[in-house]
């Protein structure tokens, strides 16, 4: 009755009283871990904490008191600022990436290598060693010769490619098979025909996998608001979070507020789209 069981790794799990005390006390671990600072930051956000020492997972005096008062500090203006730049950014992105995974899946040019390892590169390097050339390219866009400092163009124009985006739009192309593409030629469709109603089409899955993960890249950016912003008005919601956490007026239950209204979005969209995402993934994975 108590003999072990093969799990899918190939190790044994023991059905005795013992094995199932450590398994219960393991998973109770794990959600303490995970769950404890999620859980702190929810009851915090309604109740009214002085002391950042004090936060606590039982609730106590719930209040709205915080919310007003972040919302009295500029959070909606700040809110609505990351909703513009993650909306118009995101729309961006999935653009570049279709076309560039269309390109670079189904195209043979010169050069297509070096544009890869050129890709595979932007993921490689940290965010702080592009922030200098960044800059200054914004202050002086070339071509056009515009500065977009100071905007919230600027935060939205480096968003357009993201690496992981194009990467996974490639893979996932590649795997339309040609023959579908041949027969669409024979019929007389062009690039664009086949482009948009028979490549992209199959390609939904991924399309779900790109628009989760490059929403919350998008939303969770620090460093490109930092240095573009020269003024609060043009601040994003994670970048009003420092101002907030170093303001003495500001208690740590207005900082909690603000910060889940931070964390709502990103969780909504996974919310929401997480049949597409799932299905994007273990697509890619039976596709691996």
């Amino acid at each position: 009755m108590n003999a072990p069981t093969e799990t899918a790794l190939g190790l044994t799990e023991s059905r005795s009283p013992g094995g199932r005390i450590l398994k219960a006390v393991t998973y109770l671990l794990v959600l303490i871990v995970f769950a404890g600072p999620l859980l702190a930051l929810l009851v915090s956000a309604f109740s009214q904490v002085k002391d950042p020492t004090q936060l606590s997972v039982i609730p106590s005096g719930a209040t709205l008191d915080n919310f007003r008062i972040a919302f009295d500090q500029g959070v909606l203006a700040y809110l609505l600022n990351s909703f513009f730049v993650v909306g118009f950014g995101l729309l961006l992105q999935v653009a570049v990436s279709v076309l560039a995974g269309y390109a670079l899946a189904r195209k043979v040019f010169p050069g297509m290598t070096l544009v890869l390892v050129a890709v595979l590169a932007t993921l490689m390097l940290p965010e702080e060693i592009l922030a200098l050339p960044l800059s200054v390219i914004l202050s002086d866009l070339p071509v056009v010769h515009f500065n977009l400092i100071g905007t919230l163009a600027g935060m939205i124009v480096p968003l357009g490619a993201w690496g992981f985006s194009i990467l996974v739009m490639t893979e996932f192309m590649k795997d339309v098979p040609r023959e579908l593409e041949e027969a669409a030629r024979i019929d007389g469709a062009g690039d664009l025909r086949i482009f948009a109603q028979i490549i992209l089409p199959m390609c939904k899955p991924a399309l779900g996998v790109i628009g989760v993960f490059g929403f919350t890249m998008i939303w969770d950016q620090y460093l490109l608001p930092l240095l573009v912003s020269t003024d609060s008005s043009s601040y994003t919601l994670p970048l009003a979070l420092r101002t907030l956490r170093i303001d003495p007026a500001v208690t740590p239950g207005v900082v909690m507020a603000a910060s889940l209204l931070a964390l709502l979005p990103s969780v909504i969209v996974f919310l929401f789209f997480q049949r597409s995402f799932v299905h994007g993934l273990s697509s890619g994975a039976l596709k691996g």
